[in-house]
């Protein structure tokens, strides 16, 4: 029987994405193992292996096709011995049951088509005080239809009974009542604003020069996550300056020592193994939240911005605090170069309890990064640059000073132990033979 290839899920968020490419062709022969696709997620562009052997007897979803569901059936496989004739069958089955279905739903609601035509009449009211008011179908139809309340209505017919004429001739004053209550539905619906839609913004630049430009799966996502963190997460920002000037010479003196085995060492590498040592030496902040529980991590697993085209990674570098200065420095530029091309699998960009952002490459003197949740904290890196201090002894002098500031996640990490986590991150920066140690 032929066997339906599926949409997979290539990480435990996806629930839909896009078949980027294919690496087959029907009637193409395959093993299990095979790469068969190409599938753009939100955040990677992963190849799909075959998990079956057989032939690929036909392709249900074009390349180039967006918003393809998990577990929607993107490529038939056929056995040896079957034909493009068993999937015609094979599907027929199915679609016949489906279209009995609604045949035999069908034939009750056409007998009772009949009734359907006369529109019911409501329930009976009750009155303030909880008694029947007695009014004919036809006069409570009617007075449902005009939004008037019969509470208010004074019958004519036998024993009071409100009749047809009754509600005709009511006044709309009789309709005030029930107009509170009528106006608090929609009070009660309305949220707050989320903003212009898409066609009322493109109506304010009419007649404006404008590209339109469709959000990928990466750039919705980080819409989604983003705007979710910034609202849900309840941050707090702590800030300090940070000397470097023994950082960089004991930088420059390790490069030229590591010269001959290619390893070039950057300020950034210096300060994940910082940020590294710094969660270990303050376990309460290596943490993430987990919605109603706190989970304290016991390595230090720390995630690091990475700009590409259209969006942002964040690979993580797991037991950073075990690993030497160029082993960091040589995983970060694999995990970055591969970042770009969009080639990391999800477990190398997912985890991690801290975050860090650096933009100091791009002359940026500080700023406040947002906190990319179940993270605890992340820590916006901005330049170093040559300024004015007082030394320890009165006097000034220059000093290369880098400005950060730490977003926390105050579920997580309350004040006093974000400043902690703070100050020894810093320690270690300007001593960095400590992190040798």
């Amino acid at each position: 029987m032929p066997t339906e290839i599926l949409m997979p899920a290539l990480s435990p968020t996806m629930e839909e994405g896009t078949l980027a490419k294919w690496l087959v062709k029907e009637g193409d022969t395959v093993s299990s193992g095979d790469l068969i696709a190409e599938i753009e997620t939100d955040k990677a562009t992963m190849e799909f292996e075959a998990v079956d052997e057989g032939v690929v007897g036909k392709i249900l979803v074009a390349e180039g096709s967006e918003g393809v569901k998990v577990n929607t059936p993107i490529a038939v496989l056929l056995e040896d011995g079957e034909s493009a004739d068993d999937i015609d069958s094979a599907g027929a089955a199915p679609a016949a049951a489906k279209a009995e279905a609604p045949a035999e739903a069908a034939a009750p609601a056409k007998a009772d088509a009949p009734k359907a035509d006369a529109k019911p009449a409501p329930a009976a009211p009750a009155a303030a005080d909880g008694s029947r008011i007695f009014a004919s179908p036809l006069a409570r139809r009617i007075a449902a239809d005009k939004g008037l309340d019969l509470a208010q209505i004074k019958g004519s017919g036998p024993r009071g009974r409100i009749i047809k004429v009754d509600v005709e001739n009511a006044q709309p004053q009789a309709a005030k009542a029930s107009a509170p209550a009528a106006a608090a539905a929609p009070a009660a619906a309305a949220a707050p604003a989320a903003g212009p839609s898409a066609d009322q913004v493109a109506r304010m630049y009419e007649g404006r020069d404008f590209e339109e430009v469709k959000l990928d799966g990466m750039r919705k996502t980080i819409a989604a996550r983003l705007t979710e963190a910034k609202q849900q997460v309840p941050h707090f920002y702590l800030r300090r300056d940070i000397q470097l000037d023994a950082l960089l010479k004991f930088r420059a003196e390790l490069n030229k020592q590591l010269e001959p085995r290619g390893v070039k060492l950057s300020v950034n590498d210096f300060i994940i193994k910082a940020c590294a040592l710094a969660l270990q030496a303050v376990p309460d902040a290596n943490a993430v939240w987990a919605g109603d529980r706190v989970l304290k991590m016991k390595a230090s697993d720390v995630a690091v911005a990475v700009a590409i085209e259209g969006g942002l990674f964040t690979p993580v570098l797991q037991d950073s605090d075990t690993k030497s200065l160029s082993a960091l420095s040589t995983e970060m530029k694999d995990l970055a170069a591969r970042a770009r091309d969009r080639k990391l699998a999800p477990h190398e960009y997912q985890g991690g309890s801290f975050a860090i952002s650096n933009l100091g490459m791009f002359g940026i003197d500080n700023f406040d990064a947002i906190v990319n949740p179940p993270h605890a904290g992340i820590l916006a890196v901005g330049a170093g640059l040559k300024k004015p201090v007082v030394g320890k002894d009165g006097e000034l002098t220059v000093a290369t000073v880098m400005s950060v500031t730490m977003s926390v996640d105050h579920r997580v990490i309350d004040g006093a132990l974000g400043a902690e986590l703070l100050n020894v991150i810093k320690d270690n920066l300007e001593n960095p033979m400590v992190m040798l140690a």
